[in-house]
């Protein structure tokens, strides 16, 4: 099959968060199924500057708000990627520095609705074929509130190839006025209940939900979880009524690169069977690279990391809140990795400044200490008030590193709780059991979980049978590339 996947970022060219991981892993568990893949792009400058060489395939001129916009569309190769890479190339709107969508003060782009409609227009017509590459997608396959309007384009289109649109977060809409859907000259037949209207202004998101012929979002729980009111932010009663075409496909996580047995990044490889000495090595290592002196008393108290965007959604201040009362009643050390609301961020520096042997931290993201966290920290902290999805849970098992999560979307669908614990022995671990799962989104039952998780942490045996039940799942993307070209194929009219 000939699959167009559009996405407005990927890792590692560009990444701001989990949609650039999938966005790179998904298209290659599709090559190796010898699908023929294209990834098309907006252009961005950060993004040209990682490439190793690129030439111009051609030129599509655009009508958008009532003048002609000719673009020009690169083809390029990059060492890590085996497919060709489209990029859509208008100085205008994508030739900028930082975030792909936010200025660096802060606020959105203003001119975000032309940026992303135009890419919409553009990969809309690359599906199709407009510049004679004689190749012509069977599947475009578009990703998020960015490319929206790309099913909704190709929808007068008598020829169209099928569209499939994956939601990766309810909550970002690309939400945009009426005024800007007027400026922009977007057909007027899109502008209804049943269209792109959403209670008086437009949703690039709502417009993926209903002109693409399958939806699909990132873990079979948030597909429920989006059709109510609480998580579906105004388009739950969209997705209830098209319910038929929308499924939840677990995302997966790339096992070349997050593989402990393999991990460039780690100073110390380890496997399932052979946890030890490895990762207590690389405990050791990381507790250095914060210039901690390593006794054995440091290296035998429970450690605990999150890597994480400093935002609520993230439940940072559950996390912020907790770690007092637990340096109070235990010996168990924190290190924090990740940026955000300053807020947090102050919260966080606050910690390390009264607690310097306790409580680490590193404002900003680090891919080489990100992946020696999971590597040699014991517990891994991801209690998301929700979570589409999540990939770092993933991490954290594939590493041995037992993840304390909320159940919510993807959490709930990778971590099985090992149930109430006890200090009688012998105890024995539910089936399946690879980490802690808490129902209530507070702090105090982030604390009560944390408190469960240090008491089996003082049991040896059980934490490495735990260990082992957790490294021992497969999140490879085999079975999650299988499970959408099976939608692929169901979409074919003659399947």
């Amino acid at each position: 099959m000939k699959v167009l996947f559009a996405s407005s970022e990927v890792w590692p060219l560009l990444k701001t968060g989990g949609l650039g991981d999938v966005s790179y892993s998904l298209p290659h568990a599709l090559k190796e199924k010898d699908h023929d893949v294209r990834l098309v792009l907006p252009a961005y400058r950060d993004l040209l500057n990682k490439l190793d060489s690129f030439k111009i395939l051609g030129w599509l001129s655009l009508q958008l708000a009532g003048t002609n916009k000719d673009v020009r569309i690169l083809e390029a190769k990059h060492a890590q990627f085996d497919m060709p890479i489209w990029l859509v190339d208008s100085q205008e709107l994508f030739d900028r520095k930082g975030n792909p969508y936010i200025h660096s003060e802060g606020y959105d782009w203003p001119d975000n609705a032309e940026r992303f409609t135009l890419f919409s227009q553009a990969v809309a017509a690359l599906s199709l074929d407009v510049l004679d590459t004689d190749w012509k997608a069977d599947v475009v396959h578009s990703n998020d509130w960015q490319t929206g309007l790309v099913s909704a384009f190709l929808d007068q289109e008598p020829d169209r190839p099928r569209r499939i649109f994956t939601i990766h977060n309810m909550a970002y809409g690309g939400y945009f006025s009426h005024d800007e859907f007027n400026r922009l000259r977007l057909p007027g037949q899109w502008w209804s209940a049943e269209g792109v209207e959403f209670y008086g202004s437009f949703s690039m998101l709502k417009a993926g939900i209903v002109y693409s012929d399958a939806v699909t979002t990132v873990s079979p729980t948030y597909a429920k979880e989006i059709c109510t009111s609480e998580y579906g932010y105004g388009l739950d009663g969209v997705l209830s009524s098209r319910s038929y075409k929308l499924s939840g496909i677990l995302n997966g996580i790339d096992t070349k690169v997050w593989n402990p047995a393999t991990d460039t990044l780690i100073p110390f490889n380890f496997t399932s069977q052979k946890r030890n000495p490895g990762k207590q090595k690389n405990k050791k290592a990381l507790l250095e690279s914060y210039g901690v002196s390593t006794d054995k008393a440091m290296l035998e108290a429970p450690l605990l990391g999150i890597v994480s965007r400093l935002v609520e959604q993230k439940g940072i201040d559950m996390v912020v809140e907790a770690i007092p009362k637990i340096i109070a009643e235990s010996n168990a050390n924190f290190i924090i990795i990740g940026s955000g609301h300053a807020f947090f961020e102050t919260r966080i520096k606050q910690l390390n400044e009264k607690h310097p042997t306790r409580v680490f931290m590193t404002i900003g993201y680090d891919e080489k200490k990100a992946h020696l966290l999971e590597a040699g920290a014991d517990i891994f902290l991801m209690p998301s008030r929700f979570e589409p999805c999540g990939l770092n849970q993933m991490y954290s098992l594939t590493y041995g590193t037992l993840p304390i999560v909320h159940r919510t979307g993807g959490l709930a669908d990778t971590v099985i709780d090992v149930g109430p614990i006890t200090t009688k022995k012998p105890q024995k671990l539910p089936p399946g059991a690879n980490g802690f799962v808490f129902d209530t989104p507070n702090t105090q039952s982030l604390i009560h979980t944390i408190q469960r998780a240090l008491l089996l942490f003082q049991d040896k045996k059980l934490w490495q049978q735990l260990q082992s039940n957790a490294m021992n799942e497969n999140f490879g993307w085999e079975k999650s590339a299988d499970s959408y070209i099976q939608i692929y194929d169901n979409l074919d009219p003659e399947s």
